[in-house]
């Protein structure tokens, strides 16, 4: 779902069967983010293969407006943040992205259906720009960009070694691509899901995905989480797809719905949830839910670590992931969609998991 929310000092004037083809291997390492060298640089709106592009950032050094010392938020500690830009008018739109282990290289999607690569560069523990950009169009099984099929709502990623899930939500598709075979240049193949992923709402289907590694429960699955397909209780709809297969339950509650989820190493799970009312503006929040607690027919539930609204560095926050420094801090990336608008914006932010 991609919500028309206006900026904090704007808000009052702004419209929120299986094969085993389906099944993902155990995740190894995240080789899915080494790609080959950089190309060509344009300023096209999109692309038809690979280019390089530059992207500016700015540093915002608070998350709280209202007190620029703060730096503990729930069981968060800001890190820093940026605001991202660019010349190129097709960058935009990150609905989801994933990291390398040491947090650097990234691959973003955009809901326009195109790949961002590249590096975020670090002084000390602060991030302070990207480099090494590349923007890409999401190929199809036929080798051509999927908007000429009118797929582009692509909202949700999800790494297994080398193989990419991305979740396109408006037509309840899932496409596999191999990054060992030409890194973005790979052509995406649809997976076979169960029906109920097809008949999710317009618009409020498929939001969150993830792979679970070997030495972990539910091995070798693929969570896929819904936006807002409610069932018969209210509660939000998520699948299993792979060596578990099912149907469970995420617990809605004060109006949040799903806008992407991260497994930490320990088993964790983290749901990245959004709000939006004309009343109350705004609002995130993380929850955290043990993975052990999901199994069919399961319905799901946990404590919010972390909230935030307007009086907050945020916009429409649509991704998260999470990666362990060397000192063994757990470190979250948190991305937001600006809807290609002129009144939202483009954030990375970074916070440090306090447990």
């Amino acid at each position: 779902m991609r919500p028309l929310i206006g900026r904090r000092r704007l808000l009052k004037y702004a419209a929120a069967g299986l094969s085993v083809a389906a099944v993902p291997g155990a995740a190894l390492a995240q080789t899915a983010v080494q790609r080959p060298p950089k190309q060509t640089v344009p300023d096209e709106f999109s692309v038809s293969a690979p280019v390089s592009i530059e992207v500016n950032a700015r540093p915002l050094p608070s998350f709280d407006t209202r007190d620029r010392s703060r730096v503990r938020f729930g069981e968060l500690e800001y890190r820093s943040g940026l605001i991202l830009t660019s010349r190129f008018r097709g960058f935009g739109g990150l609905s989801g992205l994933r990291l390398d282990a040491k947090g650097e290289r990234f691959i973003a999607i955009s809901d326009k259906a195109g790949w961002f690569t590249g590096r975020i560069v670090y002084k000390g523990r602060e991030m302070t720009g990207l480099d090494d950009v590349e923007a890409s169009p999401m190929l199809g099984p036929d080798g051509k960009p999927i908007t000429s099929r009118g797929w582009f709502d692509t909202e949700a990623i999800a790494l297994d070694g080398s193989l990419v899930y991305v979740g396109l939500e408006r037509v309840n598709q899932i496409l596999r691509f191999d990054f060992a075979k030409g890194f973005t240049r790979a052509h995406g193949e649809l997976i076979q899901l169960p029906l109920g992923v097809r008949k999710l709402p317009y618009n409020k289907g498929i939001e969150a995905l993830v792979v679970v590694p070997k030495g972990l429960p539910l091995a070798g699955t693929l969570i896929a989480i819904s936006e807002r397909g409610l069932d018969a209780h209210g509660n939000i709809t998520a699948f299993l797809i792979g060596r578990t297969l099912g149907l469970f339950s995420i617990r809605r509650s004060d109006n949040f719905d799903i806008s992407d989820a991260v497994l930490l190493p320990s088993g964790g799970l983290l749901l990245l949830e959004r709000k939006f009312s004309w009343l109350g503006g705004i609002g995130i929040r993380i929850r955290r839910v043990a993975l052990a607690s999901i199994a069919p027919g399961a319905v799901i539930d946990g404590p919010a670590i972390f909230e935030a609204d307007l009086g907050n560095e945020i916009d429409n926050m649509e991704g998260i992931d999470a990666h362990v420094t060397p000192e063994g801090e757990t470190v979250l990336t948190l991305v937001s969609d600006d809807n290609f608008s002129l009144i939202q914006r483009n954030l990375l932010l970074q916070f440090a998991l306090v447990e």
